[in-house]
């Protein structure tokens, strides 16, 4: 049987890459409270600050820089790694009716591996881990709108990056996963991707006095069976099932302050991610850094952070 090298394109349906949750910081408060408040509470006023976030974020861009390494099943490198510099910025729609507002990451492919886009990138398998163009904003899941999706577990105490924080976790209200795989759908030969339900859990720091949003940790609840429609078994020789063993990612926030006028706000500074997968897919290691924030005052008017 040929081995398939797909990879990956896209991981969570609320991930992957940017913007988070903005506001004004209240400063580094070190004191913890008391005692951490009722949960429905706290996730009111998170919803809150993410929706703020989407009102205001469209007048941020920055460059994101996605380092895609692929890895054994011992996780040991597996050839060479693989580098896309972006411009990225969030879009936000308004709310339809009964449909919640959405929000999406726009990105702008500058470099890959050091060096202009060609032609050719837009076809090659290499780029099967490229960031897609668009994508969701990671930290919609928090919205009113999709509280019914999620369910927030517990609450207490915590830390992050010597910050007081409250911790909250989470898990998809859908335990039942029935991911299909499918064809990459920007082209690229031998990519692929999967869709449908997907149970997932994680954790959330928020401040504990502002609830801005200070770290995300998400992860499936695997192992997980991806089914292979007959064409592609037959196409590509996979067997009926590939099996997602593991896709956890990590999400750092950061503040940034930006002057003229003078404001500090708390947005994306990492993110780890990390793939590993059974039956003839590529399992992958990702790092993504975001920098050089600015941020858009009127239509010719540009302020960058220091």
């Amino acid at each position: 049987m040929r081995a398939v090298a797909g990879a990956i394109g896209r991981h969570w349906h609320a991930r992957l890459v940017i913007i988070g949750s903005v506001a004004v910081c209240a400063g580094w408060i070190s004191a913890p409270p008391q005692a951490p408040p009722d949960i429905e509470a706290v996730m009111t006023r998170v919803g809150a600050r993410v929706a703020e976030y989407h009102r205001r974020a469209q007048r941020v861009m920055c460059v994101e820089q996605s380092t895609v390494q692929p890895i054994q099943s011992n996780w040991a490198p597996d050839g060479f790694s693989r580098t896309v510099e972006s411009e990225l910025r969030v879009e936000s729609e308004a709310a339809d009716g009964d449909t919640p507002p959405t929000a999406r990451v726009i990105r702008e492919i500058r470099r890959i591996n050091g060096r202009a886009p060609r032609e050719r990138d837009k076809k090659d398998r290499s780029g099967c881990t490229d960031p897609n163009p668009l994508s969701p904003e990671p930290l919609a899941f928090l919205l009113p709108g999709h509280r019914d999706e999620y369910r927030f577990t517990s609450l207490r105490n915590g830390r992050e990056k010597d910050r007081a924080a409250l911790v909250v976790d989470f898990m998809s209200t859908n335990r039942t996963s029935r991911p299909e795989l499918v064809e990459d759908e920007r082209g690229h030969d031998d990519c692929f991707d999967w869709s449908g339900p997907l149970a997932t859990r994680g954790r959330v720091w928020v401040d504990a006095f502002t609830h801005e949003v200070l770290r995300v940790d998400r992860r499936i609840d695997g192992p997980v069976d991806v089914r292979v429609p007959w064409r592609l078994q037959r196409r590509y020789n996979l067997a009926p099932w590939v099996v997602i063993e593991r896709d956890d990612q990590t999400m750092r926030y950061e503040a940034v302050a930006f002057r003229d006028p003078d404001e500090v706000m708390l947005l994306p500074e990492s993110s780890e991610s990390l793939t590993v997968l059974r039956g003839g897919l590529q399992s992958t290691r990702r790092t993504e850094t975001f920098s050089s924030y600015r941020r858009f005052l009127t239509e010719g008017r540009v302020v960058k952070d220091p």
